[in-house]
């Protein structure tokens, strides 16, 4: 299996290409429309076909690559059905799979963070979007968020899957590249609570300044902006 994990220091945000093998089909989970090029020379070296690429939510922090990527290759764009975004060529409900040859991955609808997040299993890792990151969760105060909601995607959904499953984020701001649920669920000091109630004050009290490219990027990311709209 082909599994890139790349990183984006702007933003720390992780971006992932999966495919079952060289000259494959091949599916990207959250892009940074900075880095088009880089994903683009990665698949050609690779003999890549791209056919699928997925946002796990509206971003507030970066411009996706997801309308550059489809641009440039014609993949199908990927959203979960509770997403705003008006360019979506696809969009999946809870626990329907998406195919790229070989690949099978399964959308968790994990909302909480945002009101269309979607975590992504494949076999034995999950894509956990900003629900579930390394030592930390995602905040809830803005797009719709909501810390009880989140409770029930992390308590209800994520930690129950296998605890050796790997936990890939689509952001670490410590140089983490993975974790597994097993971990989270032993040592990430959000999750060391006894009840929604209890998370959500935890949640409620952080006071957190907004992202700086929120008001930028959520609208582009709704749109579906490409390089050309955002260099005029």
């Amino acid at each position: 299996m082909i599994f890139e994990q790349l990183f984006d220091t702007k933003s720390s945000t992780y971006t992932y290409i999966i495919a079952s093998g060289k000259g494959r089909e091949a599916l990207i989970i959250d892009p940074v429309i900075e880095h088009t090029n880089q994903y683009i020379k990665i698949l050609e070296k690779l003999d890549l076909k791209l056919v699928k690429v997925i946002d796990t939510h509206i971003h507030a922090d970066h411009i996706t690559g997801l309308n550059e990527l489809n641009k440039r290759t014609n993949c199908t764009r990927v959203m979960g059905e509770k997403s705003k975004s008006e360019v979506i060529d696809l969009k999946i409900k809870d626990n329907e799979k998406i195919n790229v040859e070989n690949i099978e991955i399964k959308a968790i609808y994990t909302p909480g963070h945002t009101d269309c997040s979607y975590s992504y299993l494949m076999n034995d890792r999950v894509f956990t979007g900003d629900t579930l990151l390394i030592n930390g969760t995602g905040r809830t105060d803005f797009q719709s968020g909501s810390s009880y909601d989140a409770y029930e995607s992390l308590f209800n959904k994520l930690l129950k899957l296998p605890k050796k499953t790997l936990v890939y984020p689509a952001h670490d701001y410590n140089g983490k590249k993975y974790s597994t649920i097993e971990n989270e669920k032993n040592n990430n000091p959000r999750l060391q609570v006894s009840s929604k109630e209890e998370y959500a004050e935890i949640m409620n009290s952080l006071n957190l300044a907004n992202p700086k490219m929120i008001d930028v990027a959520v609208p582009a990311n709704l749109k579906g902006l490409t390089l050309k709209d955002i260099n005029k």
